[in-house]
């Protein structure tokens, strides 16, 4: 019997020392495979994209720890969101390494994220929230997205893409829903161990790509080889594959179903191989993930989100280890910011706005409008503008609230 257990062990040790990439995500896309449209935002006011736009997502990042290990540094997060924005902008050092067949392929998604600097109450946040848990370690069933079961119930996720940052149990390094899941599951898991670029991290999982990877998922793409013998991951410029790559295979590596001479496209992030072999989005993904976000798409509300600008927190910092704060100062909120012709003024936890005077100014301190409020919800035509950054100021002395406006 011993050698029976003496073996089982020596096993799963091999297993652990060995790990290949696994992500829990198909499963996810196999419940949700439609894209439902949300409303543009909590009042129903959306825009479409406009070309060439860069868009913004806020995180929020809830990283659960029981040790100490599992804490990990600001430092560390920080280098997933570098990570993130490198390779969603195709400014990866690496993208050097892309085989010349598939350069006129790679993209640049034009996509962008930032730590949340506005909570979901108004409150100035840095976008990390640390909690303690009992828990050893989480399945993937999501127990660590409420905090009910040992974790952190997640934000509003038409405003902010929740990632939370735990320890797995098992092989899987990460997953994330599809467009169209719960709203309370909405996001993103990474194991803590793989999730950013510099700090406690084992290779070769070690440059923040599995964070790439299932983002690339929660934003609508599928794994590249479609989860099934040459399969489709409905992307035209993604040539077909037999199945997952693993490690980091030399160009070319030609399976089954190849379609030419080029095979695999293994170093696209929705692929399986290493951290150092991934390099590239296609032109086709980035047309599918930036569909969401038009108006009308799952994503849309991003584009009215204001959470990575700092100076519209109307509240003072969130406490460290909890989202359950009190009702912030009373304030205004503006939407959609960035605007194309009009932007709306509403009143935050009571401020009165009524009988106010708000007035707009150029960045050089020109005053541009001024006009006077007469309830606590107000619209101002702005389309006569030039595109750039305004200030409007509403009220004065104590009661007096600066806001930041972009015009597009």
């Amino acid at each position: 019997m011993r050698s029976v257990i003496s073996v089982v062990f020596t096993f799963v040790l091999i297993q652990q020392l060995h790990a290949q990439r696994d992500c829990g995500t198909e499963k996810n896309y196999r419940e949700f495979p439609s894209i439902v449209a949300r409303p543009g935002d909590i009042n129903g006011h959306d825009r479409d994209t406009i070309p060439n736009e860069i868009i913004t997502i806020p995180v929020v990042i809830h990283l659960l720890y029981k040790s100490g290990e599992q804490n990990i540094s600001d430092d560390q997060v920080l280098s997933q969101i570098e990570v993130l924005n490198r390779d969603f902008r195709r400014l990866n050092t690496d993208a050097v390494n892309t085989p010349v067949a598939f350069r006129n392929a790679a993209a640049d998604c034009r996509i962008m994220f930032c730590l949340a600097q506005v909570s979901p109450g108004g409150m100035s946040t840095k976008g990390i929230i640390r909690k303690y848990t009992n828990k050893d370690f989480f399945l993937g069933d999501d127990g660590m997205k409420f905090s009910a079961q040992g974790g952190d119930d997640a934000w509003d996720s038409k405003r902010y893409l929740n990632i939370w940052v735990c320890s797995l149990f098992g092989r899987s390094l990460g997953y994330a829903t599809m467009p169209g899941g719960e709203t309370d599951k909405d996001g993103v898991v990474i194991k803590y161990d793989v999730f950013g670029s510099r700090g406690v991290l084992r290779a070769p999982y070690n440059k923040g790509r599995t964070a790439t990877h299932e983002v690339g998922h929660w934003l609508g793409l599928k794994h590249i080889w479609g989860d099934a013998d040459c399969g489709t991951d409905d992307v035209d410029d993604t040539p077909s594959q037999k199945s997952y790559n693993y490690d980091c295979p030399s160009f070319p590596h030609v399976s089954g179903c190849s379609p030419n001479g080029n095979g695999d496209m293994f170093m696209n992030f929705m692929d399986f191989t290493s951290d150092a072999c991934m390099n590239m989005f296609t032109n086709g993904q980035k047309m599918k993930v930036r569909s969401g976000f038009a108006s009308g798409g799952i994503h849309n509300s991003f584009l009215n989100s204001f959470a990575c600008d700092s100076s519209l927190a109307t509240g003072g910092p969130l406490p460290i280890e909890t989202i359950h704060v009190s009702m912030p100062a009373p304030g205004i909120q503006i939407f959609p910011n960035p605007v194309l012709n009009e932007v709306n003024l509403i009143s935050v936890n009571n401020y009165l706005m009524a009988g106010k005077t708000c007035t707009l100014y150029s960045m050089e301190g020109k005053r541009l409008v001024q006009i006077q409020l007469t309830s606590e919800k107000e619209k101002i035509i702005v389309v006569a503008l030039n595109a750039g950054v305004y200030i409007l100021k509403i009220g004065e002395g104590a009661d007096m609230r600066i806001l930041k406006m972009i015009k597009l």
